[in-house]
């Protein structure tokens, strides 16, 4: 018997005539088609992802190589040893899978043909990490994820081909289920096998390789290259650095070639465990009206920066056709801390060569990431491949001040998109501000929007593995699905528009675009406050008026839900686009900049 025949509307959530999620909140619009799901991810009252929406099945790899120039980072040191240290590289590679992906893995066995668990191993290490970052005991916290997300999977499939094929135009979907693994005609003037965009992504505090997985799935699943970097800043919750007995990669080899010191009693086993770093002076420094410690986040901006250096290096070696030589320094191979069952077994390296673009590269971080993002733009001399930027809800405190010089300033395009949560921080929101206005003061498009309903977290998995808690601790008003749809076809959007022609013509995701066209809303006046918070849950939640009559009371949840639908533009806000800055010339048919005599940059690489 349905639940919606026994018990009454106050407690389902939602009227019994309405189709709807019982959230409590209402939610603006539903969710993309996606393919349908596995059993795995029909069990009940436990966390998970729902597949991707773009044309592509999704493919998984994990790199783990020694850096090739070690070193240690500032005079910080946390247990006698430096605290940071470049020693090797950990990255998750999200990428478009060939079709039937499920049945065409070439690997021995079949037990290789499996999704990775979206907890990162080891999970017990991992869980507890994020205990002692919450500050909550750490068994507490693994019990809490072993009872909500210990075997939750990512729906990519690991060491799968890599696609050769091109997308058909349009939406492919039946009814509310998107249709997978359909070939379309390659362009009557291009190549027989796609090459895709690359992409890398930043992850902020408390961040790993995976928490991202949605965003960073959704992109590749759309026809993207996407890097997704685990920092070894002390940033994440926990990670761990394999060591090699010798050779590159080796505690010896560290220590005589990049100075880098290791704690003695560490040194009888293989691994060295990095935990989140709290600032010592205020271990609260990222909240509202805490003082940052700079020296600290300083610092993991620059360990930051040549982890993406020696990231992008090995990409260059894949595209190269030199894959097989990345594989042989792998460190995430059994018995290895870390490493699943099949490391990289079954990838054939040679179907990766020239298959994607190391130049025209886009840069892509959220929160802590988004400002390691300003810092890549910033140096262009430094990042050349790096051609247009994303940055998803800044992390603004610890972004470095402006430089007076042109050539340290941002020189390239920009989209910026927050959480309605952060837009309520007065002090972050101006930063943000800042950072689109200074791409638009050197003649570079730019856009800064507000996801209406989300919160800091929304731009993660979190929010989708636990839509309750969001939706009644943190207050959001959106389906959490629906939120990363939203940020996707902003992001993609602004790609189609920005990305050189070399690399933008004939791309898979041009022949999927959404309708909607978020950066040509017109621009707001002044900030909303109808779900400003009190000043003590600045930046951590959102403010629902007469919460309780809303969610208990199916008249009043109607009226604020049809409120919504009727208030402003949609799902976003957007507060500055290219027409903010009226002393550039604009063209007419794209409204962004065109270059002029006296606003054109000195080089345009």
């Amino acid at each position: 018997m349905p639940a919606e025949s026994i018990f009454p509307d106050f407690v389902l959530g939602h009227p019994r005539h309405h189709k709807t999620r019982p959230q409590g909140v209402p939610h603006k619009q539903k969710p993309k088609a996606r393919p349908p799901k596995g059993v795995r991810d029909k069990v009940p009252f436990y966390g998970k992802l729902p597949h991707y929406a773009g044309p592509y099945e999704v493919g998984i790899i994990d790199i783990e190589v020694p850096a090739k120039s070690p070193r240690t980072f500032s005079n910080i040191k946390r247990h006698g040893v430096p605290a940071l240290a470049l020693e090797t590289v950990l990255m998750t590679i999200y990428y478009p899978a060939h079709l039937n992906v499920k049945y065409n893995v070439d690997t021995p066995t079949a037990m290789q043909r499996f999704r990775p668990t979206w907890l990162t191993r080891p999970r017990d290490q991992t869980s507890r990490g994020y205990g002692r970052f919450a500050a909550l005991p750490e068994h507490l916290m693994m019990a809490f994820f072993f009872c909500t997300t210990w075997y939750t999977k990512i729906p990519a499939y690991k060491n799968a081909r890599l696609a050769e094929h091109w997308p058909p135009p349009g939406e492919a979907s039946t009814g509310s289920r998107k249709a997978v693994d359909i070939e379309g005609k390659p362009p009557d003037q291009g190549p027989e096998k796609p090459k895709f965009p690359l992409i890398i992504f930043s992850h902020g505090l408390g961040g790993t390789r995976t928490c991202y997985s949605s965003v960073c799935g959704e992109f590749a699943s759309h026809g993207f290259v996407v890097v997704a970097l685990e920092h070894r800043d002390g940033s994440g919750p926990r990670t761990h650095i394999n060591h090699s007995d010798h050779g590159p990669g080796s505690r010896h080899c560290t220590e005589v070639n990049g100075n880098v010191e290791h704690k003695e009693k560490n040194t009888k086993r293989s691994y060295d465990t990095v935990d989140f770093i709290f600032a010592k002076t205020d271990k609260y420094d990222t909240t509202p009206g805490h003082q940052v410690d700079h020296e600290l986040r300083n610092a993991q901006i620059d360990l930051r920066l040549a982890e993406i250096d020696e990231a992008y290096q090995v990409m260059q070696e894949i595209c190269a056709g030199d894959g097989d030589k990345v594989a042989a320094r792998n460190l995430r191979v059994k018995p290895a801390i870390g490493a699943s069952r099949v490391g990289l077994d079954g990838i054939d390296w040679s179907s990766w060569k020239d298959r994607f673009f190391t130049e025209a590269v886009t840069m892509v971080g959220h929160s802590f990431g988004a400002t390691t993002t300003v810092e890549v733009l910033r140096q262009k001399h430094r990042y050349k491949y790096i051609t247009q930027g994303i940055i998803y809800d800044i992390w603004g405190m610890p972004v470095r001040p402006t430089s007076e010089e042109r050539e340290s300033r941002i020189r390239v395009p920009l989209l910026g998109i927050n959480s309605e949560a952060f837009m309520y921080w007065p002090d972050n929101f101006d930063v943000a501000k800042a950072v689109i206005t200074e791409a638009l003061e050197t003649g570079h498009p730019a856009w800064l929007m507000t996801v209406r309903g989300t919160v800091h977290i929304s731009q993660s998995d979190f929010c989708i593995l636990y839509p309750h808690l969001a939706s009644y601790l943190m207050k959001t008003t959106i389906d959490p699905v629906r939120a990363i749809d939203v940020n996707i076809d902003a992001s993609l959007e602004f790609l189609s528009r920005v990305m050189p022609k070399e690399v933008h013509c004939e791309q898979p995701f041009l022949r999927r675009m959404s309708p909607k066209k978020f950066l040509d809303l017109p621009s707001l006046d002044e900030l909303p406050t109808e779900h400003r918070p009190h000043q003590k849950w600045t930046a951590v939640r959102l403010r629902v008026q007469h919460e309780a009559r809303k969610r208990l009371t199916p008249g009043a949840r109607r009226r604020y839900w049809e409120k919504l639908q009727r208030s402003g533009e949609g799902e976003v806000w957007l507060h500055i686009n290219p027409d903010s800055m009226p002393a550039l010339e604009k063209c007419e048919t794209c409204r962004i900049p065109r270059w002029t005599e006296i606003d054109r940059p000195k080089s345009r690489e």
